[in-house]
Parts: C-alpha cells; sequence; structure tokens
C-alpha cells in the first residue's frame, strides 16, 4: 500500500481481497463539506491522469476522507472564483477514462458531488445514504451534466422530482443510480472493493453514462406537460423550476453531447436571473446570522437540560413541541389543571396527526410525550435551565410572572419572554438578574416556523445570548438577533404593511384587488386575507397598546377598528374585511365593506380614487423597506440580511426576492428613495406622517450604494 497526500485530493493504492487487483483511491479532503473548490478539481484531474498512466493499477476509485461524499461546487466561487478547470471537464476526464471509475459513496453527495458520482462507470453506497440535486434552491440547475445523466439513470419521472425540487433521496430508492447498495457504512469500503475485483473478472469494462438510452416510452410529452401543471402553485414566482424541467426535456429529444449544449444554456439563463441573485443571496445570509459580534469563542455556554414554559396554549404548545423534538425534556405551567391537560392533549393530538401522515412512529409519539410534564405550581420550576412564557401580551401580567420566575428559578436559569412586541428590558426589571434574561419570539405555529428571533436586552450577558443562540440551532430554528424596540424587527416592519393597505382602501382601493397583488408579487396572501386568518382583533389589540403614538392620525386603521367594533373579526367569526362559508377558508368580497369605506372616507375628507397595481407594491412593500433602514440605523439588526432572514422565515416574503432588503438592493435604492418622496409629497397629511425616507435611506441612494455595502 502506497499513499500520496495533496491539500485537497488524497492518492492511495490498495489491493483487492484476493490481492490480485490494485485499485487507486481518490480521496477527496476538503474540510467541511468537501465542497468541489478549485483544488479539489485540479487534485482529481492529477490522481486520475497518475492512475491511467499507472499499469499496475486496475481500477479507480474515488471517495471521500469526510464524513460525507461531497456537498457540491464552492457557492463562494459563484463571484469571480477562479472555476478552471470547470467541473465538467473534470467530469469528461472521469467518464472519459479507459479504466473502470467507481465511486465509493461514503456519506451524503449533494449537487456536483453527485453529478462527480454520475460521470463513474459504476456507484456504491449504503441504504440510507441521502443524494440529491439541489441546485434549484439557489436559483439555478445542475450545470456538470446533471440533468442529462440523471434520467439516463434513474429515469425521467425521478429525475425530474430530484431536480425540480430539489429534495435528497435516500440511495436504496435510486436502484438504477447505483450498482451495489450494502446496508451499514461500516461495509462499505469492504464491499466496494470486492465489487472492483468483480468489475476486473468480468474483462474491467468501462460503462459511461452517456451511452445509456432513455426510452422515450417513459417521458411522453404529456409527463412534462403535467409535471408542469402539478408545480403551477409550488412553483411560482421561481425561475429556475422550468429551466429545469426543460432541461430534462433536452436529455430526452438530444443527443447526449447536444442535451450537455442545452444544459449550459439553461444554466448561464438561470445563473443572469435576479431570482438567483436573490437565492444565493439568501443562502449565504442564512448562514451569516448566527455569525454576532456579542460573544465570541471564549464565552461559555450553558446546559439547557430542562425547560419550563408558562403557558400550555397554542403558542406554548408549539413551542414545548420544539423542545419535546429534540430529546429535551419540559415542564409546562399553567395555574388551572384543566388548561393544563387540555394544552398537553393538543400536543398529543398535534403528534398523533404526524403519525397518521407517515411522519412519526406510534413509539415516537409516546416518547416526545413523555419528556412532557405538567404542573399548577412555579416550584416545579426550581430546578430547570431555561423558562419560556408564553403568556397574554400585555406588560403587567409578564413583569408578575417574572417576579415569581426570579424567585422560584435557580440561579443560573435562563429567563426568556415568547412576547411578539414588549418592552424586554422592563420585563427584565421585574427581576434581581436581568443579565439572565432574554427575548425568544417563535412564531405561530411555532412548532412549525423555522424563525426563531432572539431578542437581547441592554443588560443580557453574552453567555446567555450565546446560550440561546446555541439552543435554536438545538431546536432546528434559524435565529437572528436583535435588539428591543417596539415589535423588534418583524413586527415592527409589518406595521406599515398593514397600515397602508387600510388606508388604501379608504383611498378607494378593494380588498381582493389589493391582496391579489401582493400575492402576485410572492407573498403567501394579502394583508387583508392575513389580517382575517390571525384575527382582526389581535391587530386592534396591538394598536390599542400603542394608541399615544398613533392618535396624531385620524385615519390609522379606522377601517379594520370599526370591523372589529361590528365583531367583524375574521375568519373565526365567519366574517371580517371578507365573509367565509362555515368550513371554509376561502373568503368572498363583501361589498358592505366597500360602502363602509365609502362612507367612513367622505366623513374624513379622503377622496376615492382608482389605485394601480405598482402604487399597491409601492405603499406596502417600500415603507417596510424604509422602516429596515431604521431599524438599521439605530443598530437593532446588525445587518441588512438578518432582516431579510426575518422575513423569508418569519413572514413568507419570497425567497425568490431574496427579501425586503435584497429586493431593495436589486430594484435600487434610489428607486425607493424617490418612490418614498413622491408618496410623501402627494399624500397630504398622510404622507408627511408615514413617508418621510429614513436617512440612511436617502444617504445610500444619494451615494449609488446599497444595503449590502454596509
Amino acid at each position: 500500500m502506497s499513499q500520496v497526500e495533496t491539500q485537497a485530493v488524497g492518492y492511495e493504492l490498495i489491493e483487492t481481497p484476493s490481492a490480485n487487483n490494485k485499485v487507486a483511491a481518490l480521496w477527496m479532503q476538503n474540510p467541511p463539506v468537501n465542497a468541489l473548490s478549485k483544488s479539489v478539481r485540479v487534485g482529481l484531474i492529477e490522481h486520475l491522469n497518475a492512475a491511467i498512466a499507472d499499469e499496475s493499477v486496475d481500477v479507480i476509485v474515488i471517495s471521500s476522507k469526510q464524513n460525507l461524499f461531497s456537498g457540491g461546487a464552492d457557492i463562494s466561487e459563484f463571484s469571480g472564483g477562479d472555476l478552471e478547470p470547470n467541473l465538467p471537464v473534470v467530469l469528461d476526464v472521469i467518464e472519459n477514462s479507459p479504466k473502470p471509475v467507481v465511486a465509493v459513496l461514503n456519506g451524503p453527495a449533494f449537487g456536483g458531488g453527485l453529478e462527480v458520482a454520475l460521470s463513474c462507470h459504476y456507484r456504491v453506497t449504503f441504504a440510507s445514504n441521502k443524494v440529491g440535486l439541489p441546485e434549484v434552491n439557489l436559483g439555478i440547475l445542475p450545470g456538470a451534466g446533471g440533468t442529462q445523466r440523471l434520467p439516463r439513470l434513474a429515469g425521467v419521472q425521478q429525475a425530474l422530482d430530484m431536480i425540480v425540487s430539489g429534495r435528497p433521496v435516500a440511495a436504496k430508492k435510486l436502484p438504477g443510480v447505483f450498482d451495489v447498495v450494502v446496508d451499514s457504512p461500516e461495509t462499505l469500503l469492504s464491499s466496494a472493493l470486492a465489487f472492483c475485483e468483480k468489475v476486473v473478472a468480468e474483462g474491467s469494462k468501462v460503462r459511461k453514462t452517456c451511452d445509456v438510452q432513455i426510452d422515450v416510452s417513459t417521458a411522453p410529452k404529456e409527463l412534462f406537460a403535467q409535471y408542469r401543471k402539478g408545480l403551477a402553485t409550488q412553483a411560482r414566482g421561481f425561475f429556475a423550476p422550468e429551466r429545469c424541467i426543460q432541461a430534462v426535456e433536452a436529455s430526452v429529444e438530444l443527443p447526449f453531447a447536444e442535451g450537455l449544449v442545452r444544459e449550459g444554456e439553461l444554466f448561464m439563463e438561470c445563473m443572469r436571473s435576479k431570482e438567483a441573485r436573490a437565492q444565493q443571496h439568501f443562502f449565504f445570509a442564512e448562514r451569516a446570522a448566527s455569525h454576532v459580534k456579542d460573544f465570541d469563542k471564549e464565552t461559555p455556554v450553558r446546559d439547557i437540560k430542562t425547560v419550563g414554559i408558562i403557558g400550555a396554549g397554542t403558542m406554548g404548545g408549539g413551542i414545548a413541541m420544539n423542545f419535546a423534538n429534540a430529546g429535551i425534556p419540559v415542564i409546562m405551567l399553567e395555574l388551572k389543571q384543566e388548561a393544563l391537560d387540555k394544552g398537553l392533549a393538543l400536543i398529543r393530538k398535534n403528534y398523533e396527526n404526524s403519525a397518521k401522515k407517515g411522519k412519526l412512529t406510534a413509539e415516537q409519539v409516546e416518547d416526545r410525550m413523555a419528556l412532557l410534564t405538567g404542573s399548577t405550581e412555579y416550584a416545579a420550576l426550581s430546578d430547570v435551565d431555561l423558562v419560556i412564557e408564553a403568556v397574554f401580551e400585555k406588560m403587567s401580567v409578564k413583569q408578575e410572572v417574572f417576579k415569581a420566575l426570579d424567585a422560584v428559578c435557580k440561579p443560573g436559569a435562563i429567563l426568556a419572554s415568547n412576547t411578539s412586541t414588549l418592552d424586554i428590558d422592563e420585563i427584565g426589571e421585574a427581576t434581581k438578574r436581568p443579565e439572565d434574561v432574554i427575548g425568544l419570539h417563535f412564531f405561530s405555529p411555532a412548532n412549525v416556523m423555522k424563525l426563531l428571533e432572539v431578542v437581547k436586552t441592554s443588560k443580557t450577558s453574552p453567555e446567555v445570548i450565546k446560550t440561546a443562540m446555541k439552543m435554536a440551532k438545538k431546536i432546528n430554528k434559524v435565529a437572528v438577533l436583535v435588539g428591543v424596540c417596539f415589535g423588534f424587527v418583524g413586527n415592527r416592519m409589518i406595521e406599515g404593511y398593514g397600515r397602508e393597505a387600510n388606508r388604501m382602501m379608504l383611498e378607494g382601493g378593494t380588498p381582493e384587488h389589493i391582496d391579489k397583488v401582493i400575492y402576485d408579487f410572492g407573498l403567501p396572501m394579502g394583508p387583508f386575507t392575513m389580517g382575517d386568518m390571525a384575527g382582526q382583533d389581535i391587530g386592534a389589540f396591538v394598536r390599542e397598546s400603542r394608541r399615544e403614538f398613533i392618535k396624531h392620525d385620524p385615519t390609522y386603521c379606522i377601517l379594520a377598528d370599526k370591523l372589529v367594533e361590528q365583531g367583524r373579526v375574521g375568519l373565526k367569526a365567519g366574517k371580517g374585511v371578507y365573509l367565509y362559508e362555515a368550513g371554509n377558508r376561502k373568503p368572498i368580497p363583501d361589498p358592505s365593506v366597500l360602502e363602509l369605506a365609502k362612507q367612513v372616507a367622505a366623513d374624513l375628507g379622503v377622496a376615492q380614487r382608482d389605485i394601480s397595481d405598482q402604487e399597491i407594491i409601492e405603499r406596502i412593500i417600500f415603507p417596510m423597506i424604509n422602516e429596515g433602514a431604521l431599524i438599521l440605523e439605530e443598530g437593532i439588526a446588525a445587518k441588512s440580511s438578518d432582516i431579510d432572514v426575518i422575513y423569508v422565515y418569519g413572514y413568507g416574503f419570497p425567497v425568490y426576492r431574496g427579501g425586503p432588503m435584497q429586493y431593495a438592493d436589486e430594484i435600487g435604492l434610489k428607486t425607493v428613495y424617490d418612490a418614498m418622496c413622491k408618496y410623501r409629497d402627494e399624500l397630504g397629511e398622510h404622507g408627511k406622517n408615514w413617508f418621510e425616507p429614513a436617512p440612511l435611506l436617502k444617504k445610500l441612494a444619494e451615494q449609488g450604494k446599497r444595503f449590502a455595502d454596509l
């Protein structure tokens, strides 16, 4: 056995079990995810050529020294890295090797990593290993032959599913792709070497994927038409999915070489699209959110072994499920046993529904429920490491809770509030340990939504901040660290969204028109539908708590307030801005709401008129961006990309626009600034009240810069 090491790819000569054959093993070793960086691509070509030239080598194996085969392309190279030799060149060398090349997938293979394996002549892995082509999530498509090779091995339908969805698939479900699938990774190498011996014994056949003929009867025109139809709603607004379909179509309709050319053309179309820029921005934004300046490597982290949750309602129960899912015991506190029993029963029902859908086994349901216990006494929380209150959104109530927690919780326990708007500094003042107080703002439904706003107060210790950020990962949340202000980042920005929608209805816009424009822009639903689903009374409660800040504007959400006064609180009442039929969530326009708007507008002297789609977008989306600029100036958010993560994961802002701040950067901050000035000057008192551009927006627009430049 001999071994040669380079920085990114190792070379080792190994004998097969019978010692009759020599295998050249190329080990990719580019931590942390074996990205196919330039050094890996160069190393693969060099060692492939060396193995081909070495007469003693019978078979070439490509595998990995990391815990995964390869995570794919080095995304950082997309913005100006040295791409030569590019990946297709490497795969061409592999596929055209005169000696058999066997990919031994010792762990997951994604994107370019799977494309490397597809270009090999044989593939070996273990049953539960996951492989996939997730490029669509970056707004692009597999650009190194993946759209041409995967249909030849996996079949056209399977390839479409994998490429268009980007979802990984277990190797055991891909019999056409893998030649050997062993039960466990422990036997992988010995099985792979035995297979290499078999390949030599059978004549060292080189089996090129490009030579495989697709059975066109398995991919009639109707298949693609049906696929597009089924994808219409799911892929709305995205650019890449349709190009993925076109690339797979090319694998059926064109010879391999021409199919590769077509794939390359479609890849470049995607790369040049604003959607790809947005999705790649978001990819990095999500990862950057965990990099904060409030702690360092030396900052200790507290152990979170047991969690207390105050409130067993919808939110408290959802929060509890996150910890139970991660194997962390939870003690739930309610003042009345009836409320506690009801909350635990609802959690069980949620888990059992998941089991019915095949997402959990009956045993897993019981295991998770066993982690959840309840109490009606604060003393039960004396030994928890973290306690999260999820009680009524009122300062006096929350302060009483925190006083009680301060009295019973052990030293070092983290005291967290799930408040969505209230001043956590003020909540912390109710305790003798404000350095241990932090905000953990979960989004509803808390067991589903990925976002967690971690809200630091002026006194929260670095240790508590670091613990909260690490804990978020453990419960599978994307944490974004923010500061204290009304509504923090997400709810502070959304305030203008609802305000302008209500104001435009007063000015003559219809709810269904405004909702349609915002839905077509890419959000899951428009502002009026959202208000009805959440409950118009929730918004009214928040407005009432802020009355002193908005009393200068007599038109402020006045229609929403009047609807609530009439009992029209939304879906739960069968009527809000829209009407709803029993058991049906579909909004039905109600002419009486427009009559009310007309009457109130006349009383307030607001002229009604037609409102264009463009004005709806500018007046609903641009004030959010402007508020984001103020948030950045105030240091409530550390970077604009953090705001984007909050809005994509917390509010359904379309990822193909990258978030509100990336969207502003894409269309140009001068465009946003000019529109803000226009509405400030054209909308009278309303414009003066709400459309004054943020100083940071003005400054960046004048300098021709972006939020991303900060």
